[in-house]
């Protein structure tokens, strides 16, 4: 579990970060929960687009994602959602 201090610090991070995927009315895949959770390996802190013809809004989207791939939600900002999980091998954000 983060701290509000480290959830903001984690929202200063993502704001300058480029949002690496959509969920569209796809929804949320077994293909999509493997890509994000390779991204957060990758990087740990990712950010989302949830496109308007998703059945999911950003907030359900979020928790989903954040439950499937054992990550923080750390914000959901409109149609925009942030993730974070501290990566195994390429660790780079220090909490």
């Amino acid at each position: 579990m983060i701290t509000s201090k480290q959830r903001a610090y984690l929202r200063s991070l993502a704001a300058n970060i480029p949002t690496i995927m959509q969920i569209g009315k796809g929804g949320i895949t077994e293909n999509l929960i493997k890509t994000v959770s390779d991204a957060l390996e990758a990087r740990e802190l990712v950010k989302l687009s949830v496109l308007e013809n998703c059945e999911f809004t950003a907030r359900e989207a979020a928790d989903e994602l954040g439950e499937q791939t054992k990550a923080e939600v750390v914000a959901v900002i409109g149609r925009k959602l942030v993730l974070y999980r501290e990566s195994e091998k390429h660790k780079k954000i220090e909490l």
